[in-house]
């Protein structure tokens, strides 16, 4: 990566059906921040963005059963979403949704762009409808035998149990999972992408990619091995309108939920641009072959993110078999990586909201630090294989690593600063340990940032907490509370270093903990911001007169926080400490079991 690179983070877009749980922030939400804001100190130019995604049949289903249109329940949950992801500190650029007029003008000009390259193929197939309503049913409403295993409970999509591909008209006694009645099959048209004429230009990319997670990589390029057309369109009426002669103002046809979430990452960025006051300044991201992309989000949305994603970019530019123009979005670059994580269990089970196995973001920052949640993902979370979230394990590193670990060494430096000298001392003569204390602490900086910018944040994290557990037994090693009265002078110096040793770890784990972060730079009598915020704001839609909705924005340009050391300055006044991380009561475990019935 060079001195200076742009860095596109797009990460996946949590769906406007209900609060989000923290196995959806495990995946696409704090990962996909730690790595912005590391970036973003590192002085690479971020651009982070997502939204709501709130097309799509779920929501019409959820509207429904709670007598509402399907806009107003997307405004609702939309609004719950933002408050969140602000709460738990993430920094987009912008966060937006996919009912805004930018999006739906984007993701029509992209459609047009692939269908007039020739990508986008009309076909027929026989698709499900409720016999009782008249209205499509997807595949996964849809439940019955398995016609290959004979499993009940098969999907209309594919079988959990022997994990073959099914159309739902194979399934033995089909019934409709919203009121159980038998669906009709009948003929409909739909336009579909036309994979089999990109998988060559597909591969080509895909085996170009270097670094990625081995099992994303793997599996993302066992997809290509059976390509088939992917229908783009759908018969349903909330969605996007098919932007074609005799398509468009059919009320039952529209865009495919995946075809248009996917487009988000761009209009995002362009929607971006526009209130920037700078139309054109996504194109710095999105057609410089330099600009780098890193898409972040859950195993179960690689394909649309390696298979689907980058097929819509590749037929816009007209760089499958059929060739083609590129369109007025010029060359648009494929992603760099993927960035997938497994999935987080709870207490061993998977999240399930029905089942009321769940734990909502809102409600654990109500009970919680952010930063303790932020710390569990980033330490224990599902980068690489899926892992657990139990509420014992939840307390133990929060009392044990956070408060025991990194909150008690701020708080023994910052007090023994406070009591004995009130301020920063100057480093006078350092000894060899002195010496070697600051050196092994300055080269943290390196293989912490270097694990993050390679998405190993476990180790990353890890790795800044053993630089921690040095600082702590460089100040019991030194004991300079016994040197008060017999050597003054070293006193000093030994608190110098160990204020020089947090200030380092402080950086280091910004980017994880950015709410202690600030609070750690101000008790050591730091000012400004050290670890910028998210704010929401309110805006009109630039496309819809009269609508306004809320999005995620912030200045994240001005901090004092970059990836390197700040020397302390001697003579800023140290104040009295006071606690930066809640220690947990041994209660917590048994409440939060009983509240969600597993106790």
């Amino acid at each position: 990566m060079g001195a200076m690179s742009r860095i596109l983070s797009a990460v996946a877009w949590p769906y406007a059906n209900g609060p989000r749980h923290i196995g959806h922030v495990a995946g696409f939400g704090v990962p996909s921040d730690v790595f912005s804001r590391y970036m973003r100190m590192a002085g690479h130019d971020v651009l982070m963005v997502s939204g709501t995604d709130e097309h799509g049949t779920p929501i019409l289903v959820q509207a429904e059963q709670e007598g509402v249109s399907p806009q107003e329940l997307a405004d609702r949950y939309n609004s719950v979403i933002v408050d969140d992801l602000v709460a738990l500190g993430l920094t987009y650029d912008l966060f937006t949704r996919t009912t805004a007029g930018n999006h739906y003008k984007v993701a029509q000009e992209l459609f047009v762009a692939c269908h007039d390259n020739g990508y986008m193929i009309k076909q027929t197939s026989r698709g499900a409808i409720s016999p009782s309503t008249g209205r499509t049913l997807p595949d996964r409403y849809i439940e019955g035998t398995c016609p290959i295993c004979g499993a009940g409970g098969a999907r209309g999509d594919q079988c959990d149990t022997c994990g073959n591909q099914l159309d739902a008209e194979e399934l033995i006694n089909p019934v409709s999972r919203i009121n159980g009645e038998t669906p009709e099959f009948i003929e409909t048209e739909h336009f579909f992408l036309d994979l089999p004429a990109l998988v060559e230009a597909l591969r080509t990319w895909l085996d170009a990619r270097e670094g990625w997670r081995p099992n994303v990589l793997k599996f993302s390029q066992n997809l290509l091995d059976e390509v088939r057309p992917r229908a783009m369109t759908r018969d349903i009426d909330w969605g996007i309108p098919v932007p074609l002669e005799g398509w468009r103002d059919n009320p039952n046809k529209r865009l495919y939920v995946w075809f248009d979430a996917v487009i988000g990452y761009l209009s995002a960025s362009i929607e971006w641009a526009r209130r920037s006051g700078d139309d054109d300044a996504w194109r710095q991201w999105w057609n410089d072959p330099e600009a780098l992309s890193y898409y972040f989000m859950g195993k179960d949305n690689i394909t649309f993110h390696s298979q689907i994603w980058p097929g819509e970019l590749l037929a816009a530019n007209g760089q499958g078999t059929k060739g083609g123009e590129l369109s007025q979005f010029g060359d648009l670059q494929l992603p760099t990586e993927v960035v997938s994580s497994e999935y987080l269990t709870m207490e061993s089970a998977k999240f399930s909201s029905s089942r009321g196995h769940v734990i909502y973001v809102r409600d654990m920052l109500e009970r919680y630090q952010p930063d303790a949640l932020r710390y569990f993902i980033a330490v224990a979370g599902p980068e690489s294989a899926d892992s657990d979230f139990t509420w014992s394990e939840f307390k133990r590193r929060t009392n044990d690593e956070l408060v025991a670990g990194w909150g008690n060494l701020v708080n023994r430096v910052a007090n023994l600063l406070h009591k004995n000298l009130g301020a920063i001392p100057e480093l006078a003569e350092l000894t060899a340990a002195d010496q070697a204390a600051l050196d092994a602490s300055l080269a943290g900086f390196d293989t912490v940032g270097g694990l993050i910018g390679a998405h190993r944040q476990r180790a990353a994290v890890s790795e800044a907490m053993r630089i921690v557990g040095e600082a702590n037994k460089y100040l019991a090693d030194h004991e300079p509370w016994k040197l008060k009265k017999t050597d003054p002078a070293r006193m000093a110096t030994v608190l110098g270093v160990a204020a020089q040793l947090v200030s380092d770890a402080n950086t280091m784990l910004a980017p994880f903990l950015p709410h202690s972060a600030q609070a750690v730079h101000e008790a050591l009598g730091g000012t400004g911001v050290f670890a910028p915020m998210p704010q929401r704001v309110e805006v009109d839609d630039l496309d819809t007169p009269g609508r306004s909705y809320p999005t995620i924005q912030g200045d994240y340009s001005a901090m004092v926080g970059t990836w390197r050391r700040r020397d302390v300055v001697p003579g800023t006044e140290v104040p009295a400490p006071s606690p930066i991380f809640v220690k947990l009561d041994d209660a917590i475990v048994e409440q939060e079991l009983e509240r969600m019935g597993l106790a």
